[in-house]
């Protein structure tokens, strides 16, 4: 884009209004053209037609029409939150239900805003100079740009946004759909906590697994002010969670979320696998370990006892676990046992394995060689949940290998070597 000639042609419009071509600063209509353009992804059409409003308003100048191709006043169209979409410009009343840290000091807030049909993703750039928005304060926001990351929906507040408050408070009761009807974006569920996870993240409060009666999706929680973890087997109305995508699977980040505790169940269905083939690999950190005692943690800890948030944890607890690789003949399930599992199957029980740690000169290595004797190369069926091609078995039992199965395990190793 020639945004020194753009410039010119916005230059003219103004001078054909009746403004003195000595007030307008050429250099500066140019600076924010190619800002708009090549920073927030703007079209150059309506990059032009916003730079325009932009400038007539300094002026004082009323416009009916702008820009280039773009025309037209779109704008200063009302549109739902429902109707928006890449590409869009637009102006609508809604509710600030969320506000996170801004990532980056180039961003000045960010959070989720919504009104009565849905709700987006917003972003407001340090550099637009825009006025603070409060969290549950409503809001006129005109001539804001729609745009994609990561194929979902944001709101960008640039320098030629305006932001006015909406001093009257609203209704506003969002729609709570199914767990398989969730689609990138935002979402609101009823749903029950099924599994907490072990966090991979020191910035991660909790992670695990809920679901409704149409199925389960995987969960997570940053660590932010105000922010707890949930509760499994409770069932909780869960507002406005961020949906996102990665390699094709759907999960909700909840530290946008308001999360309410509710009587009652739900009878979760969907997502059980069955998995049967023979225990290749079994990795370290299965057996006997040792996890952290504070409350809501759970971390397994280091041989040396330290958790990475809460240091050094004299006063562990042990646990039992197996993870290992499943083959089939055909795919490697990613397996993780928790503990009745890991007992049924080995038929070690936890005050046995502690026992045999305490007793041995290996220590833990020793209950770790003894559950690896057991499972490797043994043909199992186990029941579970596949989340994130990772198999949390549920249940395992013993089966007896066909001719044909084995043959094909072979077969595969074969091929591997």
């Amino acid at each position: 884009m020639d945004f020194s000639e753009t410039a010119e042609r916005i230059s003219r419009k103004m001078v054909q209004k009746g403004q003195d071509a000595s007030a307008i600063d050429r250099k500066k209509i140019e600076t924010k053209l190619k800002r708009l353009v090549e920073e927030f992804g703007v079209q150059p059409s309506e990059a032009e037609r916003s730079v325009t409003n932009e400038l007539a308003k300094e002026l004082n100048i009323p416009v009916a029409g702008t820009g280039g191709s773009a025309g037209g006043t779109g704008a200063r169209e009302e549109k739902p939150v429902a109707a928006m979409a890449p590409g869009d410009w637009v102006t609508f009343e809604g509710k600030v239900v969320s506000l996170l840290s801004p990532p980056s000091p180039a961003i000045a807030q960010s959070g989720i805003i919504a009104d009565t049909t849905g709700a987006i993703r917003f972003v407001v750039w340090a550099k637009a100079n825009a006025p603070k928005m409060s969290e549950g304060g409503w809001y006129r926001i005109e001539s804001a740009v729609v745009d994609e990351f990561k194929g979902i929906p944001n709101l960008k507040v640039h320098s030629g946004t305006t932001i006015k408050p909406v001093l009257e408070d609203r209704a506003l009761s969002p729609a709570v759909i199914r767990v398989s009807d969730l689609k990138p974006g935002i979402g609101s569920v009823r749903a029950k906590v099924l599994q907490e996870w072990e966090p991979s993240h020191d910035r991660m409060l909790q992670s695990g697994v809920l679901g409704d009666e149409s199925g389960t999706i995987k969960f997570v929680i940053w660590k932010e002010a105000g922010k707890e973890k949930l509760e499994v087997g409770s069932v909780y109305t869960i507002w406005y969670a961020s949906v996102d995508e990665f390699n094709g699977r759907l999960s909700l980040n909840l530290s946008t979320a308001t999360a309410m505790k509710e009587d009652g169940d739900i009878a979760v269905s969907g997502g059980d696998v069955e998995a049967r083939g023979v225990f290749v690999h079994i990795a370290p950190g299965s057996g006997l370990i040792k996890r952290c005692p504070v409350e809501g943690c759970n971390r397994a800890l280091s041989r040396q006892n330290y958790c990475p948030v809460h240091e050094i944890q004299p006063k562990f607890v042990y646990d039992l676990r197996i993870k290992g690789w499943l083959d089939d003949g055909k795919r490697t399930y990613n397996t993780l046992l928790q503990r009745d599992a890991v007992e049924a199957l080995t038929g070690i029980t936890l005050d046995a394995a502690i026992q045999i740690a305490e007793n041995n000169p290996l220590g833990m290595d020793e209950v770790f060689l003894q559950m690896r004797d057991k499972v490797l190369g043994r043909y199992v069926l186990c029941r579970g949940r596949e989340i994130d091609n990772r198999l949390l078995a549920r249940s395992c039992e013993w089966m007896k290998m066909e001719n044909g199965e084995h043959a094909a395990l072979l077969n595969r190793a074969g091929g591997a070597a």
